[in-house]
């Protein structure tokens, strides 16, 4: 809870903070970065060039303080809270960098509000910052706890057995640990952290999804390369993967983290899809055929064309051995005719053949809107809203959507 003698502060500045936390955010990164060059390794410099991490930043912080003023329920603060220790832990964040984060953020909210940050409401702010920062580390101690490893934990080279062409700009990873150490075994939705020498000298890290089950001896990720359009650069990570990453070579890789991972209950399913958010739902359903093959699914998927979709082996392979499973496809750009299973278009609940059980549970994955566009067709279809879980690839934009 908020103090008492903060509360007031927080209250009458937070519209100001909120309308320039862009500005604010903007101006705390490079602030920091000039300061602590090592975090540059710690960021993904992408998300910082398209000023993504900058609106996820000060959209989670404007959240949680509304949260605190009574302003906001706690549900969607605390599965932020969640989203992030989860991010923080599979990059190693330690609780010693909350300090060098908050004092240069809070320095960015004098420099942006200027004399409306008085001591009182610098103070007040504070608050806000440090209950927010205790409430991810005690959540990322607990994490790194489970996972058997810390924060000072470093990255282990894992050997590329196979290289596959899955899609057009589209390639999936089979790893095998190269010291001969044990593979963790991961959840199905999980991710992992892989950091990639840049030229330049640059570490930088990226998160990929374990896009198949566990198996006790190899991994696999699955890397969308990603095309710079409209000003904006390559994705430095993706297409050095892409160009330089071969069978026999290694990539350090860290331990599997994620929150949004498959319920292993007996409710029904509504796994959905969009591009490269097929990834978490691959592993789920590898890992359904496996162990419930028998539980009944909804999978449906959205493409552009049918050279864009990725993993689609691999998904209807596990599809032939699950006895209950309802799968449909809608392409932008079919190559042929529609059917009962392939359709042109966007994802349409109406014209689904099957209903939406009312119990389901929906896991979804694919860009922000696709994914509110799938959440609003789902409510209508009668899924509550607790029962709908997404993941976000990058930054969880999804509240600066709403």
């Amino acid at each position: 809870m908020l103090s008492p003698e903060h509360a007031g502060f927080v209250q009458s500045t937070l519209p100001a903070v909120a309308a320039h936390g862009a500005e604010i955010t903007g101006r705390f990164y490079p602030s920091m970065f000039a300061a602590h060059p090592e975090l540059r390794n710690l960021f993904n410099q992408g998300n910082q060039a398209n000023g993504e991490q900058r609106q996820a930043l000060a959209g989670s912080v404007v959240a949680f303080a509304r949260q605190l003023c009574g302003l906001e329920t706690a549900a969607a603060p605390q599965r932020l809270l969640s989203r992030i220790a989860h991010k923080h832990a599979s990059l190693g964040v330690r609780p010693e960098q909350y300090t060098i984060v908050g004092r240069h953020l809070l320095d960015a909210v004098a420099e942006v509000l200027g004399d409306a940050v008085t001591p009182e409401v610098r103070a007040a702010w504070s608050e806000v910052y440090w209950l927010f920062a205790t409430l991810l580390v005690a959540e990322e101690a607990r994490l790194y706890q489970e996972a058997g490893c810390g924060p000072a934990a470093e990255y282990r080279p894992w050997r590329v057995a196979e290289r596959r062409d899955e899609a057009e700009d589209v390639v999936s990873f089979v790893l095998r640990p190269a010291d001969g150490g044990q593979v963790v075994c991961h959840r199905p939705g999980q991710y992992v952290s892989v950091a990639v020498d840049l030229p330049g000298g640059l570490r930088q890290p990226r998160q990929y999804t374990l896009s198949r089950a566990a198996d006790g001896v190899s991994m696999q990720i699955t890397v969308r390369r990603v095309r710079g359009g409209g000003g904006t650069p390559d994705g430095a990570v993706s297409t050095h993967l892409h160009r330089n990453l071969k069978v026999g070579d290694d990539l350090l890789v860290g331990t599997p983290f994620g929150d949004v991972v498959l319920d292993d209950g007996p409710d029904p399913l509504v796994l959905v899809s969009g591009g490269i958010g097929i990834t978490p739902i691959a592993a789920m359903l590898d890992h359904l055929a496996a162990t419930h093959p028998g539980r009944r699914v909804i999978a449906l998927h959205a493409d552009r064309s049918p050279a864009t979709h990725a993993l689609r082996v691999q998904t209807s392979r596990a599809a032939h051995r699950m006895t209950e499973l309802d799968a449909f496809t809608w392409y932008e750009q079919p190559d042929g005719p529609s059917g009962d299973e392939v359709m042109a278009g966007r994802i349409d609940f109406g014209a689904l053949p099957v209903r939406i059980p009312a119990k389901a549970r929906a896991y979804l994955c694919g860009p922000i809107p696709f994914m509110r566009d799938v959440r609003h067709g789902l409510l209508k279809a009668g899924v509550s809203d607790e029962r709908i879980h997404y993941e976000v690839f990058g930054p969880d934009l999804w509240q600066q959507h709403d």
